[in-house]
């Protein structure tokens, strides 16, 4: 049975979603102007995370400095990032394409395979499937992705990177030669800048001198393994499965039955702190961070509270979630009623690395020393044990809440 794969690959991601935002509201479609996502417009600060076509004929690049993208083009219209659009429209799309196949591997963020092998009888026609998917994600959600068709991942992800916008374009073996060999060879999937250039100063300017190029010359310029994938690619050679993946978790939380109550702040502040050390830490094991942190309370009346906040970025750092876990406690509880049982919740789960859209230096150099903090000490609890260091609340009293309370740790939701 032949292979059949689908890339999806939504168009200018992060701009593509927040202009469908603002069109849903009724505002002007920053897609149809010079635009991009990224930085400080007024301290020129910050680099380009995605921009419009409109944009491009300027010049303007992605990763480049606002400050160069406004003198390339002085009226570019500039939208602040926001992380948590982007991942409610990734997780949205996705399960569209989750109705047609069980199948799907998460690429990025703004990327999937599906493996559509062994569908035909519910799909007969891949590109008549293929424009439907497209088609629904743009009718439904707003905005348009590429999708590439081929029998393996690597030309899958050759044929989305055609011809865009909003387009369905296949890669077979039989085209390759046609489609594919013609182009220069820095557009292989996976050949970066320094290997472009090795293989260009050998002589090697197209896809199809490389793979037309015998295996053993490839290996001398580039080394022997990234030679033999890239000259596979460039033959269409791609044997790697599309990866289903299992459903993301919902959340993270933590809790703990105290055997006597709190009924001061000093006291709930050591315990929250133990408690956002341990489900933090749970997080990072897994590598994720969370948009929301959530706390409950129980009180000596065994009645449940909780209140939320969702941040404006995610987090998976200690002191982070320590610090808005108090600051939901100090909202939440009447200063009153003793306490038996106390929570941390961290919701709202992603895995993407958001570091990129902090724009001021100060916080970034702080957030990164608090995250090597917990780096540390998640490595010596994990060579030497989790007792062998704990930490100090608000940073000045030692705490051992394993000494005074029993805990019950609950497991990820």
């Amino acid at each position: 049975m032949e292979r059949i794969v689908f890339h999806i690959d939504v168009n200018s991601a992060f701009l593509s979603w927040e202009a469908s935002r603002r069109v849903r509201n009724g505002e002007e479609d920053i897609r149809l102007i010079p635009s991009a996502i990224g930085g400080d417009r007024d301290k020129r600060t910050g680099v380009i995370l995605a921009k419009s076509i409109p944009a491009k004929k300027f010049g303007v690049k992605t990763g480049e400095p606002v400050g160069m993208a406004l003198r390339k083009c002085p009226n570019l219209y500039l939208a602040k990032p926001d992380f948590r659009l982007y991942v409610k429209c990734s997780k949205a799309f996705m399960d569209i394409c989750r109705e047609y196949t069980p199948v799907v591997e998460k690429y990025s963020i703004d990327e999937c395979f599906l493996d559509m092998t062994g569908m035909g009888r519910l799909y007969p026609d891949p590109v008549k499937t293929a424009h439907q998917i497209k088609d629904r994600i743009k009718s439904e959600l707003g905005f348009t992705v590429n999708v590439g068709i081929g029998p393996c991942k690597i030309l899958a992800k050759m044929a989305s990177d055609f011809e865009k916008p909003d387009k369905v374009h296949t890669l077979f073996y039989d085209e390759i030669k046609t489609k594919m060999w013609p182009l220069p060879v820095r557009e292989l999937f996976s050949i970066g800048r320094s290997t472009t250039e090795r293989l260009e100063g050998a002589g090697i300017k197209t896809i199809g001198d490389l793979a037309r190029l015998d295996l053993k010359s490839v290996q001398s310029l580039i080394g022997e393994k990234n030679g033999k994938q890239i000259h596979d690619y460039a033959n269409g050679i791609d044997d790697s499965p599309v990866l289903e993946e299992p459903e993301e978790a919902k959340g993270y939380s933590i809790s703990t039955t105290l055997e006597t109550d709190v009924a001061d702040f000093e006291g709930a502040d050591k315990i929250f702190l133990a408690l956002a050390d341990s489900v933090s830490a749970r997080m990072r094991a897994d590598g994720k961070k969370a948009f929301c942190i959530g706390v409950t309370i129980r009180g000596n009346d065994f009645k449940n509270h909780s209140h939320q906040k969702t941040l404006e970025d995610p987090t998976d750092i200690t002191a982070e979630v320590y610090s808005e876990s108090k600051k939901l406690f100090r909202e939440l509880w009447d200063r009153k009623t003793p306490l038996r049982l106390l929570g941390i919740s961290l919701t709202q789960i992603t895995e993407e690395d958001n570091a990129q859209l902090s724009l001021f230096k100060t916080e970034n150099e702080n957030r990164e020393k608090e995250r090597r903090l917990d780096k540390a000490m998640d490595a010596i609890r994990s060579k030497f044990g989790s007792a062998t260091v704990v930490r100090a609340s608000n940073y000045h009293s030692e705490i051992d809440v394993g000494k005074k309370y029993k805990a019950q740790m609950e497991n990820k939701e």
